[in-house]
């Protein structure tokens, strides 16, 4: 069996990771402060005494805001980090499974992003995770850079679990409505994760990621606002407003229109990820993820 070495299983995509790998090898999972990506030092001695055929990294600072002012840190975690792994996984001849972000991209595209089209990222987050993606690009490791979107799930912290306390509070909703994308349900991200690393295992179950090593798209299909999905899942009764992005300041800039094309995911591996609507359903009737 091959073994595999997951980063980051105490947050949301990492804890579904867990569980959909498990067929596919023997899975070892590191999380935070075993292995801190903050000191380069103990990601070298983890990767190492690991040993693993395949590093799959699910951790990365995502506190976007907050990386505007905190960017030593954001940088170390987004984009040192990426790279020290490729360069360990390199060297171990193993492959390196790795997630990036539609912040990457200015949103003024009217319609979704392919794996192609040139990044400009907004801020400090989507920068960090730009330069993290070219580093595992330019180190030459076999590698699959899955570029992710708005995701949610029933743990941790995400729009979904935030709009569901404030309407269990019974406060009345104001959400941009000028922000469009793809929300997309940890669950998913996983289980298409191990759909497409399954494609790349021969007879003897070893991955091969060098024929198919590149960027691919993967969300739920199918676009909303932030509006929009707020009001697929808050009670009838509970008023959500239509706002515009200028009625919401942040400190870090929002692309207006983040959606991705995943038709190189469904073209290379014969993987699609459900709908999002259909995704919410599947988490809000009680699929803990």
């Amino acid at each position: 069996m091959p073994h595999i070495l997951l980063i980051g299983n105490d947050g949301q995509v990492g804890y579904e990771l867990e569980r959909t790998l498990a067929p596919l090898g023997q899975v070892t999972a590191l999380c935070y402060p075993a292995i801190d990506f903050a000191q380069p030092d103990t990601i070298v001695r983890a990767v190492r005494a690991a040993k693993p055929t395949l590093i799959v990294n699910a951790a990365a600072y995502t506190a976007v805001d907050k990386a505007e002012t905190d960017t030593a840190t954001c940088w170390k975690l987004n984009a040192a980090a990426p790279a020290i792994l490729a360069e360990e996984a390199k060297r171990l001849g193993a492959g390196l499974v790795h997630y990036s972000t539609d912040f990457v991209f200015d949103g003024q595209k009217t319609t979704p992003y392919t794996e192609e089209d040139t990044p400009h990222p907004l801020g400090v987050y989507g920068q960090t995770k730009l330069e993290g993606d070219l580093a595992i690009r330019e180190s030459g490791v076999p590698h699959l850079i899955f570029r992710l979107a708005w995701v949610y799930g029933r743990r941790g912290k995400n729009f979904l679990l935030t709009m569901q306390r404030l309407a269990g509070e019974r406060k009345p909703l104001r959400v941009v409505a000028d922000q469009v994308g793809c929300p997309t349900w940890c669950r998913s991200i996983a289980e298409a994760t191990a759909a497409a690393l399954a494609k790349t295992q021969g007879k003897d179950n070893a991955f091969n990621l060098r024929d198919v090593s590149g960027l691919y798209n993967c969300v739920c299909s199918g676009e909303t606002s932030w509006h929009g999905f707020a009001r697929a899942f808050t009670p009838p009764d509970i008023p959500v407003t239509p706002i515009t992005t200028a009625d919401y300041p942040t400190p870090a800039k929002r692309p207006a229109h983040s959606a991705l094309d995943c038709s190189k995911l469904q073209r290379v591996f014969g993987v699609a990820l459900p709908s999002w609507e259909i995704a919410l359903q599947r988490c809000l009737q009680g699929e803990i993820g």
